[in-house]
């Protein structure tokens, strides 16, 4: 199965940023996403069941998300769907992975600043593969303030 999901959800573990055997950079999350309506009669809004996945980023993603993403972050997830049998000892169950295309946050729920990372001068654009600058480009960290993020979603 090779099918392409857009999810919204919450990181609902800290990311881990790790490398494979084969030096690509990777970072993987459990993302859990319910549904939420609004209950005329209760007045309230009403959370529905929650799904769990398991979503991996890799090569630029991957580095880009585990220094972006932390968990509690809200966020909108492009993938390809992978559904997985396993075993272990006298249990076994599926696993729901996403391989990650796009991750980002989601603006419904606050405010993000952006920061595009650019290769260094000193290598072509194609070969700057692992090239990620620490500080801000084209202006200090000062230009920007990051929001709280305690701030609550507003309901629609």
């Amino acid at each position: 199965m090779n099918d392409t999901l857009t999810l919204t959800g919450v990181v609902a573990t800290d990311p881990q940023a790790r490398t494979t055997t084969s030096g690509i950079p990777m970072t993987s999350f459990r993302l859990a996403s319910s549904q939420r309506r609004f209950d005329r009669a209760a007045g309230r809004w009403i959370d529905g069941d929650t799904n769990w996945y398991s979503v991996t980023a890799f090569r630029h993603l991957g580095t880009n998300a585990g220094r972006s993403l932390v968990k509690g972050d809200r966020v909108v997830v492009v993938g390809r769907l992978k559904i997985r049998r396993w075993e272990q000892a006298e249990r076994s169950g599926s696993s729901v992975d996403l391989e990650a295309d796009t991750i980002g946050h989601d603006l419904s729920w606050g405010t993000s600043v952006y920061s595009r990372v650019r290769p260094t001068s000193a290598e072509p654009a194609s070969t700057a593969e692992e090239s990620f600058p620490d500080a801000l480009p084209d202006a200090g960290a000062e230009a920007f303030s990051a929001p709280p993020r305690e701030q609550e979603p507003v309901p629609f």
